[in-house]
């Protein structure tokens, strides 16, 4: 039996504005997710079957091209973000289950999806992700990394009383912590990766709630819509400004992208 055929890479390069969207993708997980479901009531579940839908869609376009397209991989990366905030916080607030036990549960999930996805592919790297069974070994990796981020960020911030900005600088030394590793210290570069991007989640969550959450509950109160607002904002001026570079660096391969 002939072996898949490799694709083109379906996934960014790891730049500065790589980690830039993804922490605004992350804020805006936390943010639209309460927007949704507290701010327009519509409710944990109506919510997260919404947006589970949306992913879906989205994920089934994704999976459908060749090559990485930065409005829909964005896309997906926003509505993981929605859904693995919705994920953990149903289990939390309707089911009752405490925040350790999501954070260990969330935590053992990502490692096994590493483990299963490193004993069939051998590497985790992110230019690697040229096949449709790394991808979708990259896509759940991804929601468990959103749903873990979600349960510690509000475990440190909420469940140990420290605040949103305690947790968020803590969060942040911790990133600065892996990005030193890796430049100073030689931290291999796909653990690195996996380390940070797990990190910027919870940081991403922190950063959402300071902002959005009442300055009694601990925030800033600028509100879950002007936050997701203006992160969105910002997110789809990043991505026009990629999706233009991309073209102008290679416009034979960008015209061909749905052949």
């Amino acid at each position: 039996m002939d072996s898949p055929k490799p694709m083109l890479n379906r996934v960014p390069e790891v730049t500065v504005v790589f980690w830039i969207i993804k922490v605004l993708a992350t804020t805006v997980g936390e943010t639209a997710a309460d927007y949704l479901a507290f701010t327009l009531n519509l409710g944990l579940a109506i919510t997260s079957y919404m947006m589970g839908a949306c992913l879906l869609v989205a994920l089934f376009n994704q999976f459908r091209l060749k090559r990485y397209v930065p409005a829909n991989y964005w896309l997906v990366v926003v509505l993981i973000s929605i859904v693995g905030t919705l994920i953990t916080d149903r289990l939390v607030d309707e089911f009752g289950v405490s925040l350790v036990t999501t954070t260990v549960v969330f935590g053992i999930g990502l490692l096994a999806v590493f483990a299963v996805w490193y004993a069939n592919e051998k590497t985790l790297a992110m230019h690697s992700i040229n096949t449709v069974k790394r991808e979708a070994y990259y896509w759940i990796a991804i929601l468990l990394t959103f749903a873990l981020g979600t349960a510690a960020g509000d475990l440190l911030s909420e469940g140990t009383g420290l605040g949103y900005g305690q947790a968020l600088m803590i969060f942040a030394i911790l990133i600065g912590l892996v990005v030193g590793g890796y430049y100073y210290l030689r931290l291999d570069g796909v653990l690195g990766f996996w380390l940070a991007y797990i990190l910027t989640r919870p940081l991403g969550a922190s950063t959402g709630d300071l902002l959005s959450q009442s300055v009694k509950n601990g925030g800033l109160g600028f509100g879950t819509i002007d936050t997701s607002i203006l992160f969105l904002c910002t997110i789809i001026s990043l991505v026009i400004y990629q999706s233009l570079r991309q073209k102008k660096l290679n416009p034979r391969a960008s015209s061909k992208l749905l052949e």
